[in-house]
């Protein structure tokens, strides 16, 4: 491709980013505490496909941005960069977590129970019209349940495995220092695990919901079955200087197992977990590392063609980029559409006679 250079139109740029910002208006921290608690799911996307949890500073993006989601990604992941890293957490078990919702399609009496959680599954999609009208909508109060759920559930793909249902998948123990890093290293195909379970995080939703439902269709290798999701609160311990383990809080995270026949006869799991809250993402996730193993190239579940493509920032960098000036090149087509058009359209030039022989 060939760009050139803007040149003579600094003060219209400079206006222009000015009517943009003359449409929202003075920010302020009050706007953006407002963002923060009105809009809690969005701040997890935004949380998770920036792969930073600091739910002010996605608010912050989101006010900055006028709630356009990919130019708030891109802020947060910017900022991100120029923090220093300080520590490593310990890894997380799902038996650790804080569960706040916790539910499995594929088996009714889990261990633990089911756990709705928040959720609005089964409610009834109504627009509150009221609310344009002056009446506020107050939620109901939540009534304080008899028999309170465990906060830590077992992990239900554990219980499987001692069940004999699901293959024993072997895992080296990795140190802390040997994860890699996708902020820090290219993503090189073949994936590795890390790498992928990386990508798929801090993806874009609706990417993996595109790709995800495509293999739910039929353009996969397998229809899955929830085997688990989860929503829940991880606590973030990490290690002193000194050598005292202390924990740092809590972050929202949200995790799902998917699960089909394979054909060694017992069930194959497919996982995501992301920061934030977000169901419909890591479902899909999910789905799309169940369906890759073995998935011929170019089709929506291999993992080439979708980790490369639900990659938020670096897609929507570059179909907005398509903005910028393309003069040369455009000018270019257009020189070898009108010289094509000329050649068509010039006469043909008159042949010569041919002389003809005389008897002899």
């Amino acid at each position: 491709m060939a760009y050139v250079a803007t040149r003579g139109g600094e003060r219209a740029i400079e206006q222009s980013e000015r009517l943009y910002r003359a449409e929202l208006g003075t920010i302020d921290a009050a706007r953006v505490t407002e963002i923060r608690r009105a809009l809690p799911w969005l701040i997890d996307r935004v949380m998770g496909e920036a792969s930073l949890y600091e739910p002010d500073l996605a608010a912050l993006a989101l006010a900055q941005s006028g709630g356009d989601l990919y130019e708030a990604v891109l802020l947060l992941r910017a900022w991100r960069t120029t923090q220093p890293r300080l520590a490593i957490a310990e890894p997380v078990t799902q038996d650790r977590l804080f569960t706040v919702r916790r539910i499995s399609a594929a088996f009714k009496d889990i261990p633990g129970g089911q756990v709705l959680g928040p959720t609005l599954d089964y409610s009834h999609r109504l627009l509150a019209t009221g609310v344009l009208e002056g009446k506020p909508f107050v939620s109901p109060q939540v009534e304080p349940a008899a028999r309170p759920a465990p906060a830590h559930q077992p992990s239900l793909a554990a219980w499987q495995k001692a069940a004999g249902l699901v293959a024993d998948v072997e895992a080296s123990p990795v140190a802390p220092d040997d994860i890699p890093d996708l902020t820090r290293e290219p993503l090189l195909f073949p994936a590795k695990r890390a790498h992928t379970l990386q990508s798929l995080a801090r993806a874009d939703t609706g990417g993996v919901l595109a790709f995800g439902y495509s293999a739910m269709r039929g353009y996969g290798n397998a229809h899955p079955t929830v085997n688990e999701l989860r929503l829940a609160e991880a606590e973030v311990r990490v290690r002193h200087p000194r050598g005292t383990v202390f924990s740092a809080g809590r972050v929202k995270v949200s995790q799902a197992e998917v699960t089909t026949k394979g054909k060694s006869g017992k069930l194959e799991l497919g996982f995501c977990a992301t920061l934030g809250w977000n169901e419909v993402k890591v479902i899909a996730g999910a789905t799309l590392d169940l369906n890759s193993p073995g998935a011929p190239k170019n089709s929506p579940v291999n993992e080439e063609f979708f980790l490369y493509h639900t990659e938020p920032v670096e897609a929507s960098g570059f179909c907005i980029h398509f903005k910028l000036p393309h003069y040369v090149t455009f000018q270019s087509s257009l020189d070898a559409l009108r010289d094509a058009k000329a050649k068509k359209a010039a006469p043909a030039a008159p042949t010569a006679p041919q002389r003809q022989e005389e008897p002899a």
